[in-house]
């Protein structure tokens, strides 16, 4: 029985990681919806877009509304936690990066509280340092371990030892998102957009945004990241690459393109970018997210 239960485990993890509703189905991996705000309305983000979709949501920013992101507490980690430990089963979270929220110490302020009520539960919480489909991907990567019969500590240690070798590589089509989050400067954003300036940004070991080239053309800014996944990219034929966008699906398609062009990929998985994160990166980005040697 013991041994049982030390394999029931539920892996978790926030929305945005920007796993579409079929992937999430596929992994059998629990979502906890965050919060955003958009035209003085709050949505709960889930994946399947119930209450606000990704579409909608992305008209909305092009019709020059303004969305923010809502805090998640301990208290809603506590009730979406809480019946999963009734069931008997262990906890496996993979959070939003603490470079960029703080959904990671409200979480960890929750187990606090839940393994005083639990004691013999187990409740792992791993700051994935990780963004959209990079987060997203992560995940993946743990269920497949999971699914290789490893225990849920294993699992973590996985997690924990890779997550580093995650890389995140971003552009974005219009600099005044990033200029609003104080990505940018105002005089980087102006005259950017006047010389048709596109920034090449990746996440780096902290989990911060940090803006690495400036490439004039879009099509160049694609072809940017395509090559530096080329340069750090690791066994790239067994890889599972992701690519999220922001309501550009065929910059997305096209940057996928451009990464066959340069080597044997095992997968390409496309989706949208979510509210939480586009909120902050705009329509127009394009995101490009596999395992390589470093970030």
């Amino acid at each position: 029985m013991e041994e049982t239960s030390r394999k029931d485990y539920a892996v978790i993890t926030d929305s945005t990681a920007d796993l579409s509703p079929e992937l999430v189905r596929e992994l059998d991996v629990e979502i906890i919806p965050l919060q955003f705000v958009i035209d003085d309305h709050t949505y709960l983000n889930y994946p399947d877009g119930r209450e606000l979709s990704e579409k909608a949501f992305y008209q909305m920013l092009r019709q020059q509304k303004t969305a923010t992101t809502v805090q998640v507490n301990a208290s809603r980690f506590v009730e979406f936690f809480e019946p999963i430990l009734q069931q008997g089963r262990d906890i496996l979270y993979i959070a939003f990066s603490s470079g960029l929220s703080g959904t990671y110490h409200s979480s960890l302020m929750a187990r606090e509280e839940l393994q005083e009520k639990y004691p013999e539960r187990r409740i792992y919480i791993c700051d994935s340092l990780a963004a959209s489909m990079g987060e997203g991907l992560l995940v993946y990567h743990a269920v497949m371990e999971k699914r290789k019969g490893k225990d849920i500590s294993e699992v973590y240690q996985w997690v924990e030892d890779h997550k580093k070798n995650l890389c995140h590589w971003f552009t974005v089509d219009d600099l005044y998102h990033l200029k609003r989050g104080g990505r940018v400067s105002s005089a980087t954003a102006l005259v950017g957009t006047m010389l048709g300036i596109k920034p090449v940004l990746h996440v780096d070991d902290e989990g911060h945004l940090v803006n690495v080239d400036k490439v004039r053309g879009r099509r160049q800014s694609l072809q940017a990241m395509a090559e530096k996944m080329r340069q750090t990219c690791t066994h790239p034929e067994n890889q599972m690459v992701f690519i999220s966008h922001g309501d550009c699906l065929e910059d997305a398609q096209a940057l996928a393109d451009m990464v066959r062009e340069r080597m044997q990929v095992k997968d390409i998985v496309i989706h949208y970018i979510g509210p939480v994160i586009g909120a902050h990166s705009g329509p127009g980005t394009v995101a490009l997210f596999f395992l390589g040697t470093k970030r």
